[in-house]
This record gives structure tokens, sequence and C-alpha cells, in this order.
């Protein structure tokens, strides 16, 4: 059964829109690097990034934290674009979606939108809120609330978040939208039965033959 037509459509980014797993890892790892941690492996950056880097960082470096932030965040900057490349499908859904959309993600706020605006896709989406935009990030219900500003809805309309990880899925309750899950849930399956998805997909594509079947 598919679920209700929405008056708006909010995405997660990373890993859901686009791959930019390769600058995420190498970027850990030169923070981790510089304070004698072991490297992550891509299996464990996968595993392992959900919430923002102001939530993870402090539980990994310590009162060192905000320093690793300068090394990550350098690090980033100088590949992320280089590297950053769209899912299969991805172009095809935001071309097909004919409602507003927003990005909702624990990215920082202005890489997500020089992310979006490299691809040429600011333009598509009503607000694109990133980690730091709000006075809390995603799971949180504050930048959700900030993403769907001025789009003039009312209780009880209809709101999507898509997203793959159990992270994803528990926002999408807190902010009382329908939880899309794309893909298998990164290995979230705990998260997952307390947050489940209304509808799960296997891909973008999928999503895009849901959506022309509303």
């Amino acid at each position: 059964m598919n679920p209700a037509r929405p008056r708006a459509v909010l995405f997660d980014w990373d890993n859901t829109l686009v791959d930019n797993w390769g600058a995420i890892r190498a970027a850990l790892n030169a923070a981790l690097r510089a304070f004698g941690h072991a490297e992550w492996t891509l299996e464990e950056t996968h595993a392992r990034v959900r919430r923002s880097l102001r939530e993870t960082f402090p539980e990994i470096f310590g009162t060192e934290w905000q320093r690793a932030r300068a090394i990550f965040y350098q690090s980033f900057e100088e590949t992320h674009l280089d590297v950053l490349a769209t899912l299969p499908g991805a172009a095809e859904l935001l071309a097909t979606i004919d409602v507003p959309m927003a990005v909702v993600s624990n990215k920082q706020g202005k890489l997500l939108r020089r992310e979006a605006a490299h691809l040429g896709w600011a333009a598509r989406f009503h607000r694109l809120i990133g980690a730091g935009d709000a006075v809390h990030d995603k799971p949180d219900p504050a930048p959700f609330a900030m993403a769907m500003d001025g789009l003039k809805l009312h209780t009880g309309d209809v709101i999507w978040y898509v997203g793959d990880t159990g992270l994803d899925m528990q926002a999408a309750h807190g902010a009382s939208c329908v939880p899309i899950l794309v893909g298998n849930g990164m290995g979230d399956d705990d998260v997952l039965e307390r947050y489940p998805p209304a509808v799960r997909v296997p891909s973008l594509g999928a999503l895009t033959a849901l959506w022309r079947g509303l």
C-alpha cells in the first residue's frame, strides 16, 4: 500500500542523494591521526557516522574536540567537491517530485549548501538545513521546523522524510514526518525496530516509481 501523497518531501543528504564517503573518511582519519587514534576503515565510517560532528567529536576527542574539528574541516574542504558523486536515480527523482523539497542533514550547513550548488541542485530545494543551522541537530525536530519554515503547511499535512539510516527514521518520527527508508538501513536494525519506516524502498529508482504511482 502506497503512502499518502505528501505536501512536501524532505531528504537526508549523504548516502541518500549523494556519495561523499571518501572525503568524509579522509577528513576523519586526518583528525584521528593527529591525536594518535587508530584510523577508521570505510566500513567503520559508514557504521559510525550518524550524528552531527558537534555531538560526536567531544565523545571521541574530549576537551580537544574543537581542534580536531578544525583539522577535519580543513581536510574535508580541500577534497569534498572533487569526489562528490550523485547516487543512481537521484537526479531523476528530484526532477520527478512536483511538491516543495528540502534537505535536513547532519553535514555542516555551509558545506551542504556548497555541495548542492556544485551539483546545480540548490534551486530545487526550499531549504538546505545542515548541522549548526538550528539550535540542535538531527534527530532533534529543530532543523525540520527550519526546513519547513515558509511552506505554509497546516496541521495534519503529510510530509515525507527520506533517509538511509535508523537515525533518519528516528528523526522523521520525532518531527511527525512519514519516514521513508531507502536501502537496508545501514545495519541499524535495533533503531528501526523502535522507529520503523512507513515505507522501505531498495533504491531511489524504486522511490521514483512509487511517486509516479501515487
